[in-house]
């Protein structure tokens, strides 16, 4: 009997001492690292919520815009919502070990950043379809140049900075696409038959912005009448070209987003993997 309870208690004593012993798989580096990570993202990302709702509060116009592409600011709120609701399962699953939040996080962006490549990839193939679709989308831009104030001062700052006007069709597209702008009859604004003033050519080191300097064109002008005045230039051509001689600028770019990517896709799939094995761990020492 007490060489049957003395063997007993030397059992209990290893299987605590063995207990105690045990390291764990959860690795407190893998763990942290991942929190900080997706802190930073969801904070990013409740940063462009944020200014979304603030600019489109702004305009205090309920149907301002109603193609969503063309309305900077609702892109900004749905981008910001997608990313702040991945970033908050990513911050709750590392900090409460949470498998279902974890994979969810893992799997979405892991299938964001396929997208991202395969959609790369399809636009460098089908290059004509892709500027077809953007011409496309610059056209409903001019439609909508007067409706909506963020739509607006970015196409002045795109005409300005790349010092060109319109789309595929250059200044021209101002007379085809917005009411304001357009060569008809009926147009009675002052604005007929004009385009926006950051398609003007500067004139020297002007004080005051001369806003009128694209009014009054002919309905028939040529690019080579107007061209003393303003950008005759496409911008869809001038953001291509601009594009084809900055290329490594533009592939950091594209590291500096895949990047982040595959580091929180990295971290997220090593954290599953070590809280499995804890957890395959805890159940080989209930079953002792």
């Amino acid at each position: 009997m007490e060489l049957g309870s003395r063997r007993e208690r030397e059992q209990r004593q290893q299987l605590r001492h063995r207990r105690q012993k045990r390291v764990t798989a959860i690795s407190p580096l893998v763990k942290y690292s991942l929190f900080v990570f997706t802190f930073f993202f969801w904070l990013i990302a409740g940063a462009l919520l944020g200014i979304g709702i603030y600019a489109r509060v702004e305009k205090g116009q309920v149907n301002a815009v109603v193609d969503l592409l063309a309305d900077p600011a609702i892109v900004l709120i749905i981008v910001g919502s997608l990313a702040w609701i991945l970033g908050f399962f990513g911050c709750v699953g590392a900090l409460r070990e949470n498998i279902c939040l974890l994979k969810t996080y893992c799997y979405v962006l892991l299938i964001l950043f396929v997208l991202q490549l395969v959609g790369a990839i399809l636009g460098f193939i089908f290059s004509d379809k892709v500027e077809e679709q953007i011409g496309t989308l610059v056209e409903t831009a001019i439609e909508k140049y007067r409706d909506d104030i963020d739509l607006q001062n970015l196409i002045d700052w795109t005409q300005k900075e790349f010092q060109c006007c319109g789309g595929k069709d250059g200044f021209k597209d101002w007379h085809q696409h917005n009411r304001y702008f357009n060569c008809s009859e009926e147009n009675l604004s002052r604005e007929r038959c004009g385009v926006p003033y950051s398609c003007c050519r500067p004139e020297g080191e002007e004080a005051v912005i001369n806003t009128m300097c694209g009014y009054d064109f002919a309905p028939d002008v040529t690019p080579t009448e107007a061209v003393d005045r303003i950008y005759i230039r496409s911008c869809i051509f001038a953001v291509a070209d601009w594009a084809r001689e900055n290329l490594f600028l533009l592939g950091g770019i594209a590291m500096g987003l895949a990047i982040p990517q595959l580091v929180g896709i990295l971290l997220s799939r090593v954290f599953i993997n070590q809280i499995e094995d804890e957890r395959a761990l805890a159940n080989q020492q209930a079953q002792l």
